[in-house]
């Protein structure tokens, strides 16, 4: 199965480019291709060390300085060949990473040729020692020889050590990659420079009088993560043979790209029938689809990777966007999308659109408390976290033949979020990507009705629905499920159907980071060391930034307690003290915090799918009677399993405006309605034996009268940009929200489609919304195909 059809093949495929069009391509069907894996072993062809002219004479000197018996050298070519086939492995990274000493343990261990470009290259070429080529010819000319030499370098089935400034060339770089697995040892910048106090200092490009070494390193990482098709993480203390075995390992998973798929949460391991079920499905596939066939989530069939403290601890320096980009590439994989390309997306998602550059800040608020602020990206909110960043996956994986229409549905944040997050997409990918978001007309505040109808855009709208969150998530489960409808829609418009809510693991996903970036920041801070505990208290109505704290415990973030704090609306919290999950007779209650107004919580599923043993029958039975009879109950051993993971708690409304007014008293910051909630379920459930977490999921404005009401305010004006404008005349903490702000001087109240709580009431709508848009375009584009054909022949 082909895993990218729509852009350049993951060379470690070793396929050839397959089209995709029609009909199968829009269904997210692709054709089954026989192709080698690098595994199989390969008819044994000779060692080859080419070189070209001046390097002919390195060749021999090569050879003469390591011989090597004719019988070992076959032997090392055919054992070595099962992994590499022709391609090198080549190693690189900074200097004192450990790339020379590292390569030679990877060579032993495969039998084969080990090169190190700087001893075996750049030395024999030149007749001289790199320092002295160095302090010969200068930086800049240094740089250009050394790319020429690399340019005339040719090996196959080798190990191959580079030099640290082998990546500052191009060209050169380009023509090594071509026939080789891109390896970069990456190091923390304070072990590299510790290591390196008692070296020669004289082979280091760049280095001279007024720029450091951590300049130099610095500077040098944006090459570094240019090349590499992998990356291995080496802590401080990491032994060298520890780390050959994780580049091997690591160039086995990039070899291996059948290695990591996904299944339903309601998929049976045995007598599986479901189409998903006989066909593997990646990433970039589950991304596409949403929502499995028979109803369920995708989850990893082997689980999230686990890091090691080492690991972590190498993170506790870096930047929010460079552990993100650790941390994706490790639950990606490259195969779906390569690392160079996952980190352009990532840095487009957290650069210039988060208001504060450490992305999500942790905040001291008292005592042991401390808050995540997520609320700083365009839209106010903890959902830019994912929908920053997942359009770009979408727009990646998806196939080029067909358009795609994303159905959301929002109890408030998601919508202004993903309407931002989408209308960020480039122009040719708007043409054949829009979406449509589905809220509760009622049931949010006023702020954020507002917000997101003015983030309609060209190619993304809102609609109102007469009814609640839990009938519009259904309502788009249902039509996700209804293959009537979505193959008609695909037949006749050349349409197919996506999912942005959190039901897509590509919503989940991004979540992880930012649970695992706050721990880092409180060991940076030197709050804690690491291996300390912590608690995390999180406000939750569909369990999705609850899971995602629990997937960064699993991956090795030493989180203690996961606190899970509900309004009113407190099913969850029932649920997790009882292990009956019971909607009988209960009407969803409109609170002051609106996100958590949720009575079905749709990643509660991957959580007990995953402590349940992944039993995806035992699921599909509590679900379906949660469907059909209004509750299920947990049997005890599960129950067991889930209250030793979680606690939870509720507060009503008035506790929740009781919060914020004490907290603005005695800090001076405003807390949101959700961060007040989770605020006041952590004060009566930690045992401050520790520090705690509180996850501040929005920021306060997006809730102007419930925040005024909560400062005492007597009378409220109901225009939301004068209740804002208030607001900023307390000089409080945070300040008021840039994006927020601007969407509402621009906007005001705007226009919006309003529908009746009627599943074909809906499905008229989005199939009136794909006329208006694909067609329309696509009638566009013809006209203009026209008029150029007549301009021609003219």
């Amino acid at each position: 199965m082909l895993r990218r059809d729509s852009n350049a093949t993951h060379p470690a495929l070793l396929l050839h480019k397959t089209q995709l069009s029609g009909l199968s391509s829009c269904l997210g069907k692709k054709p089954t291709i026989t192709h080698q894996k690098m595994f199989h072993i390969f008819q044994y062809q000779p060692l080859r060390l080419i070189t070209q002219n001046s390097l002919s004479s390195m060749c021999l000197k090569l050879m003469l300085s390591r011989p090597v018996a004719f019988a070992q050298i076959w032997k090392s070519w055919f054992s070595s060949h099962s992994l590499l086939g022709k391609k090198n492995i080549i190693l690189m990274g900074p200097p004192g990473a450990g790339k020379t000493t590292t390569g030679k343990i990877v060579g032993q261990k495969l039998d084969c040729p080990v090169i190190d470009i700087d001893d075996d290259v750049l030395e024999t070429t030149w007749n001289m020692s790199v320092s002295e080529k160095l302090q010969d010819v200068g930086y800049e000319e240094f740089l250009e020889e050394e790319g020429k030499a690399l340019l005339k370098f040719s090996a196959s089935g080798s190990v191959i050590s580079l030099s640290g400034s082998n990546p500052m060339h191009d060209a050169g770089m380009q023509h090594i990659k071509k026939n080789g697995i891109v390896v970069y040892l990456d190091v923390p910048t304070t072990v590299i420079m510790r290591r390196l106090k008692s070296k020669q200092m004289d082979r280091i490009v760049g280095l001279s009088p007024g720029i450091s070494l951590k300049d130099v390193l610095q500077f040098r990482k944006q090459f570094y993560k240019r090349w590499f098709d992998i990356r291995v993480l080496c802590g401080g203390d990491v032994a060298a043979e520890v780390v050959a075995e994780k580049v091997l390992d690591a160039v086995k998973r990039y070899q291996d790209t059948e290695l990591e798929t996904f299944t339903s949460t309601r998929s049976s391991r045995t007598g599986r029938s479901t189409e998903e079920d006989s066909h593997k499905l990646y990433f970039s596939d589950v991304v596409i689809q949403g929502l499995a066939l028979d109803g369920g989530l995708f989850v990893p069939e082997r689980g999230l990777p686990k890091f090691t403290a080492e690991e972590w601890q190498g993170l506790i320096e870096a930047t929010y966007i460079e552990r993100a980009q650790v941390i994706l590439e490790k639950c990606i994989h490259p195969a779906d999308i390569p690392a160079s390309k996952l980190a352009e997306i990532i840095e487009t998602a957290y650069g210039e659109n988060f208001s504060c550059s450490k992305v999500a800040p942790v905040r001291h608020l008292a005592g042991n408390q401390f808050l995540l602020e997520l609320f700083h990206g365009p839209t106010a909110s903890f959902k830019d976290f994912a929908l920053q960043l997942m359009p770009h996956l979408f727009a990646y994986c998806i196939p080029r033949s067909c358009n795609y229409l994303i159905l959301v549905a929002t109890s408030g944040d998601t919508g202004s979020a993903v309407l931002d997050g989408f209308s960020r997409l480039r122009d040719t990918d708007k043409q054949r990507i829009a979406l449509v978001n589905f809220f509760p007309e009622d049931g949010v505040s006023p702020i954020q009705k507002s917000q997101m109808i003015g983030c309609q855009k060209e190619n993304a709208w809102s609609v109102g629905v007469k009814s609640d969150f839990d009938f519009c998530q259904t309502a788009i489960k249902q039509i996700f499920t209804n293959s009537d409808f979505t193959g008609f829609l695909t037949v006749e418009y050349g349409t197919a159907l996506a999912a942005a809510n959190s039901i897509n693991w590509a919503r989940l996903l991004p979540q992880i980071v930012y649970h695992a970036s706050a721990y880092l920041d409180l060991v940076h801070q030197g709050i804690i060391s690491f291996g300390s505990p912590v608690d995390i208290c999180i406000p939750t109505g569909n369990f999705g930034n609850m899971l995602a704290a629990f997937y960064a415990k699993m991956m090795g973030i030493p989180i203690r307690k996961c606190i899970c704090a509900s309004n009113e609306n407190n099913v969850l919290t029932e649920f997790i003290r009882t292990g009956v999950y019971d909607l009988r007779g209960r009407k969803l209650i409109s609170s002051f915090s609106p996100a958590v107004d949720i009575l079905k919580s749709s990643n509660l599923e991957r959580y007990l799918h995953l402590i349940g043993n992944e039993d995806g029958q035992l699921v599909t039975q509590l679900f379906n009677q949660l469907e059909n009879q209004g509750h299920f109950q947990l049997r005890k051993d599960l129950l067991g399993k889930l209250q030793q993971d979680l606690v939870a708690g509720w507060c009503s409304d008035e506790d929740c405006l009781a919060a914020i007014h004490s907290v603005y008293s005695t800090t001076g910051y405003i807390l949101d309605t959700h961060t007040a909630v989770a605020k006041v379920v952590a004060d009566r459930l930690q045992d401050r034996t520790c520090p705690i977490i509180i996850s501040s999921t929005a920021h306060y404005s997006k809730f102007a009268p419930a925040i005024l009401r909560a400062l005492r305010i007597a009378e409220i004006n109901q225009n939301p940009l004068s209740q804002l404008h208030l607001l900023s005349s307390y000089s409080a903490l945070p300040p008021i929200h840039w994006g927020l702000l601007e969407t509402l001087k621009k906007t005001g109240n705007g226009d919006h489609q309003v529908c009746a709580a009627d599943m074909s009431v809906l499905m008229s709508h989005i199939e009136t919304l794909i006329q208006n848009h694909f067609m329309k375009l696509l009638a566009f584009l013809n006209s203009l195909i026209l008029s150029q054909n007549w301009r021609n022949r003219g």
